[in-house]
């Protein structure tokens, strides 16, 4: 079984800000896949499904972002998960232009706190996560503004097709395995979304 959890802030006040684009990839993939909500969990939403021919349980962490790892690390004790190989993190990064994803097999936190708290708690950085572009700080803002704003009408576009693509990626990771999906996501000029093979 693999756990998937998108990060993000619970709430509506948070709903449709750029550090909830794991949030609005687990909701994609539920949407996509009908997956029925189980409930709460050790601080989480949670469902669990069949994606890809592998049984999935797609997670959200309630606990607010920057104590994402409690949730994960309780859930992934308690199914006997191996974060290097069944466990998938999305989340948002400001390294990356809007529209644009990364999928790695493991790496650092790259300053996200959401991410550092994972690795702590875990006590790995060698699990997969998928990277959402939400585009750089601009000059002089905050940065905790900056992630709890929202997008431009024209920057929307291009994240709503991104979330749609980091969502395929989790399909082509289950399916057919990380690189695989490696090799059809992490390039910079894809086409739009719906055009996937997929």
């Amino acid at each position: 079984m693999y756990i998937v959890a998108g990060l993000g802030n619970p709430g509506r006040r948070y709903e449709k800000t750029r550090h909830n684009m794991g949030f609005e990839t687990v909701d994609e993939l539920i949407e996509a896949h009908r997956i029925p909500q189980s409930g709460v969990k050790f601080n989480a939403m949670y469902g669990t499904g069949i994606i890809g021919g592998e049984k999935v349980l797609l997670m959200k962490p309630l606990s607010f972002m920057n104590a994402s790892g409690a949730p994960v690390r309780s859930m992934t004790d308690y199914f006997k998960i191996d974060p290097a190989k069944e466990f998938i993190v999305i989340y948002d990064d400001i390294d990356l232009e809007p529209g644009q994803i990364r999928i790695r097999k493991q790496g650092s936190a790259g300053g996200h706190n959401g991410m550092k708290d994972i690795i702590a708690k875990l006590g790995t950085r060698e699990f997969i996560r998928i990277r959402i572009g939400v585009g750089a700080k601009p000059s002089g803002w905050d940065l905790a503004d900056y992630v709890l704003g929202r997008f431009s009408k024209e920057e929307r576009k291009a994240v709503d097709e991104a979330i749609q693509r980091a969502a395929h990626a989790v399909e082509e990771i289950l399916e057919n395995g990380v690189d695989a999906a490696m090799n059809l996501y992490n390039v910079k000029n894809l086409p739009p979304a719906d055009s996937s093979a997929h």
